[in-house]
């Protein structure tokens, strides 16, 4: 009996990984944007050199979400049960005053409330992003 193996290139995966980032940087920079226009006297993000610091604000956030988050998850994950779930935004906020710590005056959020609701559009719009674009396109592609 022969057997016969297929090699699939990795080249999708990098082209998915790609789509994938670039997707979340879009709609990152979209929410942040968004936000800082219709709440000018509680976050700012710096306008100079045409949006520079919404791009690399969304950048941050996207590494942050995939580096730290799990970590941060896996160390609150009692506090989250305990809580039913309600303490996991909680965790974005954390990583919205991590951005803003990083970028000093280019990047601000006054006030927990404000850092929640981005937190919640953020998590929503992850949330959309995975449901409607990013999962029918994966499996567009591998058809």
């Amino acid at each position: 009996m022969k057997k016969v193996i297929i090699v699939q290139e990795d080249n999708n995966k990098k082209i998915n990984n790609f789509v994938d980032w670039l997707i979340y940087m879009i709609g990152y920079a979209l929410v942040l944007i968004t936000v800082s226009v219709i709440f000018k006297k509680t976050i700012y993000i710096d306008d100079s050199y045409f949006g520079l610091y919404g791009l690399i604000a969304a950048i941050i956030i996207y590494i942050l979400n995939k580096t730290i988050k799990p970590i941060i998850i896996w160390l609150t994950l009692p506090i989250t049960g305990l809580t039913l779930g309600l303490f996991y935004p909680f965790i974005n906020v954390f990583i919205l005053n991590i951005v803003d710590y990083l970028l000093g005056s280019h990047f601000i959020i006054k006030g927990l409330f404000m850092s929640f609701l981005v937190a919640v559009l953020i998590s929503l719009m992850n949330i959309l992003m995975d449901n409607i674009i990013i999962e029918p396109f994966l499996e567009r592609k591998n058809d």
